[in-house]
């Protein structure tokens, strides 16, 4: 066979042989304004597509540079980890409050926790026995116990732990004493018994005495030896109110055969083992009675009580140990000997305490054998940390696996028998080229500063990649099926003519959903949306600009008859194909086996001015024979064309006459959608079952709709399996406890607003989620400290004063509480006459309402918090701006000490609250309405005040989620019937597709209802973006309807067979991308994004194909080109062929008016009837008509 020229070489135009008069037939369409818009923007598109066909090379070479130096940005990609960072509503009150905490007390919390849970083996086993409480001291022991070496240093718990309120000392060595034995802050039911002693691991030594430890220190016995050498006064009195007494050494021992067990313990000479559910009755206490008070909930979790409230069984043991934040730790090693050699800083404490804190899980959950009764379980901020990190990592097998399938469903999708004529090498093209697309998308989105999460590394390359390669095989279908005769020169602008209005509008549509789902105040959602809206922006330019350049690319190869993928080797099923054009054909004989001809012929189009129509006159009918059988041929279509037989549609090439297909070789998606599936949908009864169907299915979904709850823990994003998620699940169950705080801030005068400051924590404390402490205690507040501490001072005062060892005079024979009440009573508040020593017995510290008097308020603020650092950091109040340190000095001889100074107007301060009983979401937004409303009155007598803590910073999205969600879903609604309406100039089309949409959209929600998925932000980005994602399955199969020509039933049917096969392989491909989700180790991405994802894409496909024909059949708008027949005198004549060919040729006398168009046009033998067809009267000569007539994206070029 010889070599087919260069296709710059071949022939734009056809034979024009002379003219023979005939009477014409006259296709006429009303003058729309869609029409000549849409022609209008596919002839920029006709023009766009051989611009790229012409240099094809420099734009693919250009295309790919630009798309690489894009993904180059993923180098300087940020995966941000932090929960507040990623689910703090940006712009809300929450985070106007976080931010006002940070501008005040800095970016850290003040201490981070460790936790052990001891549950039993057997479920509902009582665990509140000396064997439990025994196998939970060894677990916490071992943790506690835990070294790690870095720096060249030993860092264990007593250096990195939290600890409460320590004391300033003026004697150095009583000081250097407290500093090593100062314990820890471990919240744990072993504090009820000596064995709690053992988890500090603090030490002092003192000449003459076994080293000191809390084991065998008995604080009233050490200040009585010491006594005689050291003035211990203030210490004493400072442990006195502390109610420190004896310890843990008066305190039961667990196991009373403890050879170490005191003597001063309670059952240590009976021997008996204690009553364990007796002595955690009422909780635990640390060393301070008064300030270390373990409320029962804080230890416990499934108690059970008799009808007195005495505590019986519990299920449940949990220990919390306190370290230090890394600021903390940096601070206080800070100059220190131990790391000036090591340039110690921040980041080098931040390594120390996660390091400490992996080893402590470690060993903690390795603590008891595999048979014991008990388990344990251990978890610890760096543990969330890891899983954040885990959970954000880019799981490259998984890419790779998704990107491999989908390559090879690309490739054999588009591989054919012919070698020379199949199209795998382009399927792999286009896949790589929407990989390369999606990282220069994120590549992108890394340069313009945003974000990555969870959600963009774990979902979004395997939804972009399902997304992006639907296009690609659109256009690999149209540019296949290019009207046979069309100039190779323009075969690119005759695909993205035909198909670039319906991928222009799924991109923009797509565009715009995931726009619209950044409306969703999360940062990680909102990152995700518009991450995967530059994303599909990219792939959309990538499909128009850079594929068609791989699709001409491909052009050459298959007209050079090359072999695919290996294009360097010629094909060696070439010789066993011809060559027929539509010039090659005899003037009356169709080749046998030729079912289905289309050539190009030359037509002729004016504007009638009386009619206003545009009259399109075509060629006559030539003599043709029919075969002697061809039961599948069509007046409307052709029965190859799917992306499964991309090449099943003549391109200008057939077999020879005398070779036959198989009829299995001729089946295809277009076939069984145009001789199976389009009669049986668009029969009457097929219509009738399937909205019966679909709405049966909407008013299950409605229902389902009730049943979806809001919430998200951390639960549902932990591994099931893990000991993580074992961890979590125990401390739900069990511990559903909240610190959360009531935060005052400035603009308000404090001294002057106690009462009402009163008013507000006695609100607080009435909320039904509030812990309430225990009737012998005070509320836990630093005013009520404050105000307590006052008193007691203040009595201790009366009492010297009364004895005579206070006068107006002198405070030194008095006690250290009347020294310092009586420095307090003689401020006067003035600058100018800050002492006044006639208020001694005139005025009160407290008055009789229980009010501080305004005018030493800041004052006594200054001596509290220097005085009392156990009550201050009881309270946790966190005063900003912090007051001056000032020292008491009692003998003091120069009056200096009289001169206290004030603090300054405090502008943060906090009151601390447990919140417990939280488990379902319902329970949380309760709690903070409550909360919020208590501060909304409180604002109102002049505080201001806001509530802070976790279940307020990622809860509080639920009380407008749903809300914001309608509004999404609506704003999202009414663009894409904007888009629609734009692009398809039909509102009435739009009209439906919107309809469709917002079905789908709501059996989408109701569906996870049923599953059990709830609502959260991650769901409703879904839900929102559905939307545009509905459009995929959608938008072709109504521009298809609305483009053709007949009665609605056949333009249904011709939708279908046109659009069956890509939409489908769009589905198809999406659910291939969606498949390495379902291999995901997190259960959360497999629930919430897989199943989420996999329901849209079906849902998609049955409203698509089959919900969407039956609405266009029953209720579609007109067409909008309107075929029209006249005849008239001579216009066209038929010359001689010649040379045995077929050609029509132009009047040399046509009117002026008259523009020259090129049209395709079909022929057709003896076709099946269609639903709604027009059957032509009988006659001699078989019919010829436009192939796709009237059709402006699927159809023929026509510059009307």
């Amino acid at each position: 066979m010889a070599r087919p020229p260069p296709l710059e070489e071949l022939p734009r135009c056809c034979h024009t042989p002379p003219i023979r008069s005939v009477a014409p037939q006259i296709l006429a369409g009303s003058l729309k304004a869609p029409l000549w818009l849409r022609a209008y923007f596919q002839g920029l598109l006709f023009s766009l597509g051989c611009r790229i066909q012409r240099h094809c090379g420099k734009v693919l070479f250009l295309g790919l540079l630009a798309f690489g130096a894009l993904a180059l940005g993923l180098r300087v990609a940020v995966i941000e980890t932090d929960l507040e960072q990623l689910w703090v509503e940006v712009g809300s009150r929450v985070s106007q409050e976080l931010r006002y905490t940070k501008e005040k007390l800095g970016e850290e919390a003040a201490y981070t926790s460790q936790m052990l849970i001891q549950t039993a083996r057997q479920e509902g086993e009582n665990i509140l026995t000396p064997e439990a409480l025994g196998l939970h001291l060894h677990a916490a022991l071992t943790a506690s116990k835990v070294q790690v070496s870095l720096y060249g240093k030993s860092w264990d718990l007593n250096k990195i732990c939290y600890k409460s309120g320590v004391p300033l000392i003026e004697n150095g060595m009583i000081e250097r004493m407290i500093e090593k034995l100062f314990p820890c802050v471990i919240l744990t039911p072993l504090d009820c018994f000596w064995e709690g002693a053992k988890l500090q691991g603090g030490s002092a030594y003192l000449p003459g005495r076994p080293d000191i430890q809390w084991t065998n220190l008995d604080p009233e016995q050490l200040l009585e030896e010491l006594g005689p050498f050291a003035s211990l006064e203030g210490f004493r009195e400072l442990l006195d109110k502390a109610q420190v007494g004896q310890a843990y050494v008066g305190r039961p021992c667990l196991d009373p055969t403890d050879t170490h067990c005191p003597p001063s313990a309670p059952n240590h000479l009976s021997r008996q083992a204690p009553n364990v559910a007796q002595e955690l009755n009422g909780g635990c206490h640390g060393f301070s009675h008064k300030f270390m008070h373990w409320q029962e909930e804080l230890l416990l979790g499934g108690m059970a009580r008799d009808l007195q409230g005495q505590l019986l069984r519990a299920e449940a043991l949990q220990s919390t140990f306190l370290l230090m934040s890394p600021r903390q730790l940096y601070e206080h090693f800070r100059g220190d000997y131990q790391t000036h050699d090591i340039g110690w800083s921040e980041d080098q404490a931040s390594t120390v305490l996660q390091a400490w804190q992996r080893r402590f899980v470690q060993l903690a959950q390795e603590a008891l054998p595999e048979n014991a009764s008990q388990q344990i379980h251990a978890f610890s901020s760096a543990t969330l940390d890891d899983i954040l990190h885990t959970f954000s990592e880019v799981s490259a097998a998984r890419v790779v696996g998704g990107y491999l399938l989908m390559l090879a469903y690309a490739c054999v999708t588009m591989l054919r028998w012919d070698c020379a004529q199949s199209q795998g090498a382009v399927g792999l093209a286009g896949v790589l080229l929407v990989a390369l697309a999606v990282a220069s998308g994120l590549g992108l989105c890394a340069l313009l500063g945003i974000t990555f999460n969870a959600a963009t590394t774990q979902v979004l390359p395997f939804l972009a990649l399902g997304i992006g390669v639907d296009d690609i095989f659109l256009l690999a279908h149209a540019f296949t099926e290019a009207p046979p005769g069309t100039p190779l020169q323009e075969r690119m602008g005759e695909c993205l003519q035909r198909t670039g209005t319906s991928v222009a509008l799924t991109s923009i549509n797509n565009m715009v959903a995931f726009f619209m789902a950044a409306l969703v105040p999360i940062p990680a959602l909102r990152a995700f949306s518009l991450q995967a809206a530059i994303v599909v922006g990219c792939s959309f330019v990538a499909v128009m600009l850079v594929f068609p350049a791989v699709l001409s690319l491909d052009l050459r190869r298959r007209h050079c008859q090359r072999l695919d993928v290996l294009c360097c080797f010629s094909s060696p099923c070439s010789a066993r194909m011809i060559q027929i054009l539509p010039q090659d054909l005899g003037e009356r004989t169709v080749p046998v086996g030729i079912a289905h001809l289309t050539t190009t012929v030359q037509a002729f189009t004016h504007c009638e001015a009386s009619s206003q129509h545009v009259v399109t006159i075509l060629p006559p009918q030539d003599h043709l024979v029919p075969p002697p059988s061809d039961p599948l041929s069509s007046e409307l279509f052709s029965p190859g064309g799917s992306t499964r037989d991309l090449l099943g549609q003549e391109e200008g090439t057939r077999q020879k006459a005398a070779c036959k297909s198989l009829p299995c070789a001729r089946w295809n998606l277009a076939h069984f959608a145009r001789y199976q599936f389009a009669p049986l949908l668009l029969q009457s009864q097929a219509k009738a079952m399937v909205l019966v169907f679909f709405g049966a299915l909407l008013g299950l979904s409605l229902y389902g709709t009730t049943l979806v709850q809001d919430g998200l823990s951390l639960t549902d994003v932990v591994p099931r399996g893990t000991k993580e998620h074992a961890f979590l699940s125990a401390q739900l169950r069990y511990f559903s406890l909240y610190e959360v705080a009531l935060v005052t801030q400035g603009g308000f005068d404090y001294a002057h607003s106690q009462r009402a400051l009163f008013d507000l924590h006695q609100r607080f404390s009435s909320l039904k989620a509030v812990l309430p402490p225990p009737a012998t205690q005070a509320p836990r507040t630093w005013l009520h400290y404050y105000r307590n501490w006052l008193q007691g001072i203040q009595a201790a005062f009366d009492q010297d004063w009364a004895a005579g060892r206070i006068t107006r005079h002198s405070y030194r024979n008095g006690s250290e509480d009347g020294a310092l009440a009586y420095k307090l009573l003689i401020q006067t508040g003035n600058a100018q006459e800050p002492l006044d020593f006639s208020q001694l017995t005139t005025r009160r510290l407290v008055d009789e309402e229980g009010l501080i008097p305004p005018e030493f308020f800041y004052v006594g603020l200054t001596v509290w918090v220097s005085s009392d650092p156990l009550g201050l950091a009881a309270s946790q109040a966190n005063f900003y701006p912090p007051p001056p340190e000032w020292l008491h000095d009692k003998y003091d001889t120069t009056g200096e000490n009289l001169h206290i100074p004030a603090a300054q107007p405090l502008e943060f301060a906090q009151f601390p609250f447990l919140l417990h009983g939280l488990q379902k979401t319902a329970d949380f937004v309760e709690a903070i309405e409550g909360a919020r409303a208590a501060c909304a009155e409180a604002g109102q007598a002049g505080v201001h005040a806001y509530p802070s803590g976790s279940p307020f910073l990622f809860w509080e999205q639920y009380l407008g989620l749903r809300r914001c969600f309608l509004l999404a879903v609506c704003v999202l609604l009414v663009c894409t019937f904007l888009v629609c309406a734009l692009l398809l100039l039909n509102p009435w089309m739009a009209g439906l597709i919107v309809l469709v949409l917002a079905m789908m959209t709501v059996e989408l929600f109701g569906i996870m209802g049923f599953l059990g998925i709830k609502l959260s932000a991650i769901p409703v980005v879904i839900l929102v973006a559905s939307v545009g994602i509905g459009v995929e399955f959608t938008v072709h199969v109504a521009l298809g309807f609305l483009t053709t020509q007949g009665s609605r039933d056949l333009r249904a049917t011709r939708a279908l067979e046109r659009t069956f096969a890509p939409v489908t392989d769009g589905a198809i491909s999406t659910l291939l991308g969606l498949l390495m989700l379902a291999g995901s180790n997190f259960d959360f991405i497999v629930r919430y994004f897989f199943l989420v994802l996999t329901v849209l894409t079906l849902l998609g496909l049955l409203h698509g194909l089959m919900l969407l024909p039956v609405l266009l059949s029953i209720l579609g708008p007109p067409p909008e080109v309107v075929q029209m027949y006249k005849e008239g005198p001579r216009v066209l004549g038929l010359a001689t062929p010649q040379g045995g060919r077929l050609g029509w040729g132009a009047s040399p006398t046509l009117h002026q008016n008259f523009a020259r168009v090129t049209t395709s046009m079909t022929v057709a033998l003896h076709p099946p009837p269609l639903p709604g067809a027009y059957i032509h009267p009988a006659s001699d000569e078989p019919t010829w008509s436009p192939a796709d007539s009237g059709s402006s994206n699927f159809g023929s070029r026509a510059n009307h």
